[in-house]
């Protein structure tokens, strides 16, 4: 009896001290981020298990193309990268970083930056975040087709000019209501775009990809050959990933097939569109209008031609900065790298 009671008493002692063992053993492992502006909510959760390093830099825009190289003196050591930057995934850093480095967690739902195939070779995992920020690209992909159908860039310079449009029959844009909206990429964004476009009364939703996705019935969206949507419709959203396929997948000839009255909408990456291409057909007025959250490069250059155009709407790639999906976006990225690192199954994998 009284050996069952020391060698319990012993058991309950153990446990709390191989449970810190543990806890410490993960401790000595070593996360950096590359960027000091990842939200809080996510370092709360790399802090709990990891020692974490942060970049004192932002790496974007101008700025980070300096201090980009800075990255490299951080990461010798790191078991895992969180990757808040627009910035590639070099072999130089990866070899920087040393044969330790289990994982990358970009905090985008694109990955074309990180260096898939290299990733791959290493036997290095890689997390992604998409599906929590499709509500707020949607929101965008809205907002670029009304600001480019009823010429908000037109009409807000004439407003700073002083020079209102009070005439009956001039400055008027175009109708959503009974328009085609074509999607290109029917995935989450694509989804939560034609979700909030139902509303405007939209007269037929097209899209097109690899293959029919079953929840398109629902959304009554008709699948149907890029071809045909470009023909067909009044507004064309870009919803893809960039890859070798979709890359200038809006050129002279694909812009050639589209109506006069089309608009083009990009919320994907840059180089889905072909930028001369596109400044060609609408200085031409070959199509409408065009409405970009996303550019190459960027920040666009402000004496940049496009941005010499009234019929084109630019934003600089907000399409997921609401404090909710920026905070989502980290907290799930955290939480990839905390399930890489300890032997559990990625939340998002893009390579498990």
């Amino acid at each position: 009896m009284l050996r069952s009671v020391i060698i319990a008493a012993v058991v309950n002692v153990f446990l709390p001290v191989n449970d810190a063992l543990s806890l410490n053993m993960t401790k000595n492992l070593k996360v950096v981020v590359s960027s000091n502006n990842y939200p809080e909510s996510g370092l709360q959760i790399l802090r709990e298990h990891f020692t974490v390093i942060k970049s004192p830099n932002t790496h974007f825009g101008e700025e980070g193309a300096v201090n980009n190289m800075e990255l490299l003196k951080y990461v010798p050591g790191a078991s895992a990268l969180v990757w808040i930057t627009h910035y590639p995934i070099t072999k130089e850093l990866l070899d920087a970083a040393g044969p330790q480095l289990k994982m990358v967690a970009t905090v985008s739902a694109g990955y074309n930056h990180c260096n898939v195939p290299e990733l791959k070779a290493r036997g290095i995992k890689l997390a992604n975040t998409p599906n929590v920020l499709s509500s707020a690209v949607a929101e965008i992909a809205v907002g670029l087709i009304i600001g480019t159908a009823r010429r908000f860039t037109e009409n807000l310079e004439n407003v700073r000019r002083g020079e209102w449009i009070l005439d009956f029959d001039k400055g008027l844009g175009q109708d959503i209501r009974g328009s085609t909206v074509g999607i290109i990429g029917l995935g989450g964004i694509g989804q939560a775009t034609v979700k909030r476009l139902s509303g405007f009364e939209v007269g037929k939703f097209l899209y097109t990809g690899h293959r029919e996705k079953p929840e398109a019935k629902a959304l009554n969206a008709e699948f149907t050959s890029l071809d045909n949507l470009l023909k067909q419709s009044d507004f064309v959203v870009l919803s893809v990933p960039l890859t070798d396929e979709t890359r200038h997948m809006i050129n002279s000839t694909t812009l050639g097939k589209m109506k006069k009255n089309a608009i083009l909408i990009n919320v994907g990456r840059g180089d889905l569109v072909d930028q001369d291409a596109l400044y060609e057909a609408l200085k031409n007025n070959d199509i409408y209008a065009a409405g970009l959250d996303v550019t190459t490069p960027e920040p666009l250059p402000k004496d940049h031609k496009l941005l010499s155009l009234p019929n084109l709407f630019v934003l600089p790639h907000i399409g997921s900065a609401t404090v909710r999906t920026r905070n989502d976006m980290a907290v799930l990225a955290a939480n990839n790298v905390v399930n890489g690192l300890t032997g559990k199954p990625l939340i998002t994998p893009v390579l498990p």
